[in-house]
């Protein structure tokens, strides 16, 4: 689609969003009982040739997730109706215009590759007008941040919903190059011989037992000097639990298990579009978790690229010991001011805080707070949970320095973020396990099933933030 246009008001030609506060809509014809503005209602009205979608914003305060999903929930129905030129007016709340650049932007996403032609949607979203009034400063400014925001988390959703016989270690990789040619970063692929050579012992064991050989990709942005801040992802591209098999029901989601390293690209290809002047590393430790008579095996203990030793209980936790590898290599390579890791590490985290919000685990109350604060501003929130000695002493191991599983179903996501913990170091590091919020099952106001780049938008804002920060010192 073209860039999105930024204008002081709505043009009267295409299809338009307005929003509606409960119980301040009022248009002839139309009652109380049939639209009283409740949060995200619709009501669609056709006048002079186009359709107008009134959404509702319920009493309560005007956010900028719920004008986000509020354009989503508009924009959606408009391209149900074959919507091609929609303009959103925001006149009302010019601060958060940018937001509501962002719903209707990600709700206007489909993924079709596989489907017929003649079942996929005919028209697309070719223009989006976003009316902010006179307050064109920051809001142009926020607008355009966003649509370079939302754009990045489209790209992340369009491999990331790709079927794991499309998007391999190798073939992710290949989409890594194409980034960085595109963005002008500086990429580095790890191959089978490579990793062999660098004695990343974690990788290859996980991706032993597949026909498709790991990879461990790294992309930086390097506008300045200095530490960078590392961010490392798990892109296991798919997970059959290897030797130690998943059940068969939802395996098929096991394609999914590559969201943190998807969204460390995102996160890279936000940034340079962006021009962030922070220097950023991105490492994406890719592998297929298979069984086959060459698949790594309970019992097994594995060198790490450290050197720590690692005894496997069980080969479904694989994710952690892509992460060791991964970690302890961004921290001896790069020595990071700064470390997040990304993964779809833990079931447990599911059942701790459902699948709308990630766990976050860090030994720093204030970027604990912050990356809490930015979630729900970002539409992407995380929930703490503990770290402690208590969760160490669950995978002390009698043959290794730590086993990879505790052996009981307790606190199984602070246990996994203790077994990343031992490769980190003093470094300040950050773990978000995202197993619940990176895909969805059912439609929401601006997410269509499938992928959700969850991650993307959250250490977006905050790189954001700390550049203004760091701007003003």
């Amino acid at each position: 689609m073209n860039r999105v246009q930024i204008v002081e008001k709505a043009p009267e030609d295409g299809d338009r969003v307005i929003f509606v506060r409960q119980g301040e809509f009022a248009k002839e014809g139309v009652s109380q009982e049939e639209f009283e503005g409740a949060k995200f209602s619709t009501l669609i009205w056709r006048e002079a040739g186009r359709r107008i979608v009134y959404v509702g914003l319920g009493t309560g305060p005007v956010t900028a997730d719920l004008l986000r999903k509020a354009a989503g929930t508009g924009t959606r129905l408009l391209r149900k109706l074959g919507g091609e030129e929609i303009h959103l007016d925001c006149v009302a709340y010019p601060e958060l215009a940018g937001f509501a650049v962002e719903g209707a932007l990600l709700s206007a996403y489909r993924f079709e590759d596989f489907r017929m032609p003649d079942a996929r949607k005919k028209s697309t979203l070719r223009t989006l007008t976003v009316a902010v009034g006179k307050e064109e400063g920051e809001s142009r400014l926020e607008v355009e941040r966003s649509t370079i925001v939302a754009e990045a988390v489209n790209y992340v959703r369009q491999i990331g919903n790709q079927p794991a016989n499309v998007i391999t270690p190798a073939t992710l990789a290949d989409k890594a190059r194409e980034l960085a040619a595109d963005c002008h970063l500086q990429c580095h692929v790890f191959g089978p011989q490579e990793l062999e050579e660098g004695g990343f012992g974690g990788i290859l064991a996980v991706g032993k037992g597949s026909d498709n050989p790991p990879r461990l990709i790294v992309l930086e942005h390097r506008p300045t000097e200095g530490k960078p801040i590392v961010i490392v992802g798990k892109a296991v591209t798919f997970d059959s639990g290897g030797i130690s098999i998943k059940p068969g029901e939802h395996m098929d989601e096991m394609k999914f298990d590559k969201m943190g390293g998807c969204a460390v690209l995102g996160i890279l290809r936000a940034a340079s579009r962006l021009g962030l002047r922070v220097p950023l590393v991105g490492v994406v430790a890719s592998a297929e978790n298979m069984p086959s008579a060459r698949a790594y095996r309970p019992g097994d203990v594995i060198r790490s690229y450290s050197g720590k030793t690692i005894e496997v209980l069980n080969t479904d936790a694989e994710g952690r010991i892509l992460l060791a590898d991964a970690v302890g290599y961004a921290v001896k390579q790069f020595d990071p001011r700064l470390l997040f890791d990304l993964a779809t590490l833990t079931g447990a985290c599911i059942v701790a805080l459902g699948r709308n919000r990630a766990g976050v685990f860090t030994s720093d109350p204030d970027l604990r707070d912050q990356l809490w604060g930015l979630g729900e501003m970002a539409g992407e929130p995380v929930w703490p949970l503990p770290l402690g000695e208590e969760f160490e002493e669950a995978i002390q191991s009698d043959l290794a320095l730590v086993k990879n599983i505790s052996g009981t179903r307790e606190g199984g996501s602070s246990v996994g973020a203790a077994f990343v913990q031992h490769w980190v170091g003093k470094t300040p590091w950050a773990h978000l396990d995202i197993a619940g919020p990176a895909w969805v099952n059912r439609e929401l106001p601006y997410l269509e099933k499938g992928v959700t780049g969850f991650g993307v938008r959250l250490l977006i804002r905050y790189l954001l933030s700390l550049a203004a920060q760091e701007s003003k010192s």
